[in-house]
């Protein structure tokens, strides 16, 4: 692991030479993928630095610790040695963990799908709780929103929406996200107080790059078509919503949320580019072509990855056993407790198999 770190420290230096080359910054992509590589490192460096200098410092007060005539002087020494000792064994782990190979998807934006599976407009009024969660926890974050499509029921759910999310790290973030979510709760529609389960399903794709996913204008079928919802002032009366579908898989995007057709189309491109190159992935992983059935389910009630329990204002995560005791707080958009608890587990389970 040390000669790895090395390495890292090396390639780090050469890389803060190279980024005050005026020959280099004149090269926008060169520099932009130079500094992307950068700040990747910047944190391992940063730590493997402070573990060197806890090191010497052990190093350095078990010598004086073993050698100091003085017992209370000693005994400070020692309790400065034990303290750099358990610092470092911190640290260790902590770089073991950061030198796991990345997600290659992890700095890739995100397109978010959210559909209402089984609890009709209950359902529907979850989805868009959930959106309403990941629009706040994304806007904490320093991430960009965009709402790409969205179909409303008249109660104010979604029967499905989609939107983006953008910013470095975004997919490492929202990852864990995908499947069926279930709820449990006593709905606004309810007169007798009874708890209902509802399910929602979520879909989270990596944006795919132009050059990532090839796609034929032949193989796609464009119609525009006027924008639908739930009613109101907001509902565009212009053709300018498009709908997408491509020919070779069956795949149908939508999208309306611009007043103008081309930025819908472009949105729209951009949805069926993320499907795409997530049916890609899932095939060279040798796992089912189907991304969206592979990723949600089948939205019955027995399948989940989470549960949202408002009585015992209780959420659980399934794969990893986790409960917490605040869904209020997550419902507004805290969900960095959880998020980082996924991580957790998905290194740990990186460093058994390694």
């Amino acid at each position: 692991m040390i000669d790895t770190l090395r390495s890292i420290e090396a390639r780090f230096l050469e890389l803060e030479v190279r980024s005050a080359d005026p020959a280099l910054l004149a090269d926008g992509q060169a520099t932009a993928a130079l500094m992307k590589e950068y700040r990747q490192l910047e944190p391992i460096v940063e730590k493997f630095r402070t573990w060197q200098k806890l090191k010497r410092e052990g190093a350095e007060a078990k010598i004086l610790a073993d050698t100091e005539p003085d017992p209370e002087l000693a005994a400070l020494a020692d309790t400065e040695y034990r303290q750099c000792r358990e610092s470092c064994e911190a640290l260790e782990s902590e770089l073991k963990r950061m030198l796991l190979p990345r997600d290659p998807n992890d700095e890739r934006n995100v397109i978010v799908e959210i559909r209402a599976g089984a609890g009709g407009e209950e359902a529907a009024l979850f989805a868009a709780v959930l959106y309403r969660m990941y629009a706040m926890y994304a806007e904490a974050a320093g991430f960009r929103t965009g709402r790409m499509s969205a179909n409303e029921t008249e109660l104010g759910g979604f029967r499905e929406i989609s939107f983006s999310v953008e910013g470095d790290g975004a997919y490492s973030r929202f990852k864990f996200e995908s499947g069926v979510h279930r709820v449990q709760r006593v709905p606004v529609t309810e007169s007798q107080g009874r708890i209902q389960t509802s399910t929602v399903t979520v879909a989270v794709l990596p944006e795919a790059e132009d050059v990532e996913v090839e796609i034929s204008p032949a193989d796609i079928k464009m119609e525009s078509c006027k924008s639908s919802g739930a009613g109101g002032q907001h509902i565009n009366k212009t053709e300018s919503a498009v709908r997408l579908t491509h020919l070779p898989t069956g795949i149908v995007v939508e999208c309306q949320e611009e007043r103008s057709q081309f930025k819908n189309r472009d949105k729209a491109m951009k949805m069926l580019r993320a499907r795409l190159y997530d049916i890609k992935q899932r095939e060279q992983n040798e796992q089912i072509a189907g991304a969206r059935r592979a990723q949600v389910g089948t939205g019955d009630r027995s399948e989940r990855i989470r549960t949202y329990n408002y009585p015992q204002n209780r959420v659980t995560d399934h794969r990893i056993g986790l409960t917490l005791y605040h869904l209020d707080k997550m419902l507004n958009g805290d969900l960095d407790e959880m998020i980082d608890a996924l991580l957790t587990a998905e290194a740990a389970e990186k460093m058994q198999n390694t």
